[in-house]
């Protein structure tokens, strides 16, 4: 009301009073009211007094009917010049909101605190976050490692507990380090190598640990490269292999989406043709990426003739890398190579050099069983280099040492998980502390 009164001051004309109240009608609309009649008893005068003189009675004047505004009330007086509505209406809300932004921020103010103005956050490097990245993968592997990790750490723990490394010690490490499956290759040449720098002292288990892990260290090194990709080939062909059960459909799935996540036009070929639930994953996969998927018209169907058609369809399409699942039926030797054979002759009529790649992919679990199979493939195949899989699942980790002392081919790839992130390149250094459970 203030406002408005101050509105009213500036436009130069008082507030107007309220109406009084209209008296109630009770007449028929369009009707004159008559003359009310006189309510009660008609009042006389008391008699007089003798002696007393009597004024006379004053007579009213004659009736006369009321005009319909002086029955109706006071007649209203003409209304003040006022502004033309919408001018006044928009002055009135044009203060009132400014008045409601003042009040808004005299509230805001008096609520919240004055704050400090906050730094701004240092920009990631690309060092920096290749580092965390590193970080979360050791952790990952860490964590799939660590039933082989219990069971190599267990024993060594229980060996040494401050206790001189004497020819008995050494013994049982070797013991311990072949039923943990590196094999009895690598724990001859790993004792060895305590025999010359630490035999007649006195060591801990953490000090055993350490030593261990450069050990196993020096043992993968040699081996430890991450798989060659030249996608000017256009593409470069990835022969993919193993015994049925190892995952060698859910590896090329992996890698799939991993050198489409770099940029790589990438196109699977479902060679295990007799297997139709690999196809179907294949295609799931394929959509999932966007990645073309050369799959059979029937179940059974030729897998050479398959990889010729899906071969040239990439050399047209621009394909920069092709990965070509197989069959794996290990129970029939002879039949596999065949197969094998054939696959490997009819690429090379499309182009002389294919497959650029052989990767063997083996299965953890089947501990040192793996060290049969690469055997066999290797006199079917010319294999270029292993991918260990379901380390997470395995207390066997051990047996990526075994074959890479037994064979030194190439250990291109690690998988600790599903998911196509924990399929990662093979690091000797993370492996080994990965597996004696050092940080």
């Amino acid at each position: 009301m203030a406002l408005k009164d101050w509105i009213s001051r500036i436009r130069g004309k008082a507030p107007e009073p309220p109406p009084p109240p209209e008296a109630p009608l009770t007449t028929a609309p369009g009707q004159l009211p008559g003359p009310e009649a006189p309510q009660g008893a008609p009042t006389m005068p008391p008699p007089a007094s003798p002696g007393i003189p009597v004024p006379p009675v004053p007579v009213p004047p004659p009736y006369t009917t009321p005009s319909p505004q002086a029955r109706i009330g006071t007649v209203a007086e003409p209304p003040a010049e006022i502004l033309p509505p919408a001018e006044d209406d928009a002055a009135l809300r044009e203060v009132e909101a400014a008045e409601a932004e003042a009040e808004a921020a005299a509230e805001t103010e008096e609520a919240e605190p004055e704050r400090e103005p906050q730094p701004e956050a240092p920009a990631v490097l690309p060092a920096e976050a290749e580092e965390a990245a590193r970080t979360g993968w050791f952790s990952r592997l860490r964590t799939g490692l660590s039933r082989s990790t219990a069971r190599l750490t267990d024993s060594v723990t229980s060996l040494f507990r401050k206790r001189r490394l004497d020819e008995e010690a050494l013994e049982e490490l070797e013991e311990t380090l072949i039923a943990a499956d590196l094999g009895v290759a690598a724990a001859h040449r790993i004792v060895e190598g305590f025999r010359r720098t630490r035999f007649g002292k006195e060591v801990t288990d953490e000090e055993v640990k350490a030593a261990l892990a450069e050990e196993i260290a020096a043992i993968l090194a040699p081996v430890a490269a991450p798989m060659p990709i030249e996608p000017a080939r256009s593409p470069h062909v990835v022969l993919v292999v193993g015994v049925n059960g190892t995952g060698k459909t859910t590896t090329i799935a992996k890698l799939g989406q991993q050198y489409r996540e770099a940029g790589l036009r990438c196109a699977f070929v479902a060679g295990d043709t007799f297997r139709a639930a690999a196809v179907e994953q294949l295609q799931i996969w394929g959509d999932r990426t966007g990645a073309r998927v050369h799959a059979p018209v029937k179940e059974g169907a030729d897998a050479a003739g398959l990889a010729f058609d899906a071969l040239t369809a990439a050399r047209a399409d621009g394909t920069q890398v092709l990965l070509v699942d197989t069959a794996g039926r290990l129970h029939n030797k002879s039949a596999l190579m065949e197969e094998l054979r054939k696959v490997i002759r009819v690429m090379r009529r499309v182009d002389p050099e294919a497959p650029h790649s052989v990767l063997l992919v083996l299965d953890a679990t089947t501990g040192q069983n793996a060290l049969q199979q690469v055997k066999v493939f290797k006199e079917m195949v010319a294999v270029t280099g292993l991918a260990v899989t379901k380390l997470d699942g395995s207390a066997k980790g051990g047996v990526v040492v075994a074959l890479a002392q037994e064979f030194g081919l190439p250990v291109h790839f690690v998988g600790v998980g599903e998911k196509a992130a924990d399929l990662r390149p093979f690091t000797a250094r993370d492996y080994a502390r990965g597996l004696v459970g050092l940080p």
